[in-house]
């Protein structure tokens, strides 16, 4: 492996760097002779535009285009992304084909301090819950239809600021972030899938590159987790069978052990109503069509 320094382009959030770091890590443990890579920091619009939700201002892939315009101007040589706000379908030239060992993709249920809970079940009637993700709040409804959805948007460190400043009753944030920030704030709960679904491939990092790029591809190849990106590659087909966007409530999570795979996907109406389940399973070589069975079952009964 030659010295050349890789450029690592990312998002500056804390999160968002603390994932490239991790990459940059792993690049350097299974390629000692290789230099350090530089991380790129490139502020996207969704970095920029805190006021609104992310489903007024065009969605999830504010968070990857300009990353993905340095990617092909060649300007970086690798992106580094949450995979949960990666667009269904990549820019011509890109490919997403290393997916690193996944987090727990579930969510966590935080209150403010006055407030003990452990599910959103036990939150104070008439509660506030401070999000401003369509899947989150939708099932939250389902469950809860008195609750009053507040919108919360910023880092993990602002909502968490936001929190104790009694902004809402109560969040929901992602654990695999939390985790990554080495964060364990007082009270947390982890949410079972039965009750919150979490958003697709929720607790996985993708490295994206020129498809082109041979070298990289290589580079990349010992990263690769291969179950995580069955369940990535499976949850990713079932949110595209549905043609889903930040503006549907959308929710999936498919899980590997040995070589079968079972997704359960979910499809809900923005205040809380009409909510659907599709679950199926089946062979990790099937994981794409197992993901757009389960779509399409839903797209049919909506």
């Amino acid at each position: 492996m030659n010295d050349t320094q890789l450029r690592i382009g990312t998002r500056g959030s804390p999160l968002a760097l603390a994932q490239a770091r991790l990459v940059a890590r792993l690049l350097a443990k299974a390629h000692p002779g290789m230099a350090p890579a530089e991380i790129v920091i490139i502020k996207t619009t969704g970095d920029a535009v805190q006021d609104r939700a992310l489903a007024e201002i065009g969605g999830k892939g504010l968070f990857t285009k300009e990353i993905e315009q340095a990617l092909l101007a060649g300007t970086i040589d690798l992106a580094v992304h949450s995979m949960k706000d990666v667009e269904t379908r990549l820019p011509d030239g890109l490919v997403i084909d290393c997916i690193l060992e996944r987090e727990d993709p579930r969510d966590v249920l935080l209150c403010a301090p006055s407030v003990k809970a452990a599910s959103i079940a036990a939150l104070p009637k008439g509660a506030s819950l401070g999000t401003s993700s369509l899947r989150r709040s939708a099932q939250a409804l389902a469950l809860r239809p008195d609750l009053m959805i507040v919108p919360l948007r910023g880092n993990v460190g602002t909502r968490l600021v936001k929190l104790e400043r009694g902004e809402a009753t109560a969040t929901l944030l992602a654990c695999a972030g939390l985790r990554r920030l080495a964060l364990d704030p007082p009270g947390a709960a982890l949410l079972p899938v039965a009750e919150m679904l979490p958003a697709v491939a929720q607790g996985a990092i993708g490295i994206e590159r020129r498809a082109d790029d041979a070298r990289i591809n290589s580079i990349l190849a010992p990263l690769d987790h291969a179950p995580s990106r069955a369940e990535v590659t499976a949850e990713r087909a079932f949110l595209a069978a549905l043609g889903g966007s930040c503006r549907t409530p959308i929710a999936a999570l498919a899980r590997v052990t040995g070589d079968r795979i079972a997704l359960d996907g979910l499809l809900v109406n923005p205040d809380g109503s009409g909510l659907r389940r599709s679950a199926r399973a089946g062979s990790v070589a099937d994981s794409v069509a197992i993901g757009r069975a389960a779509g399409e079952a839903l797209r049919g009964a909506s």
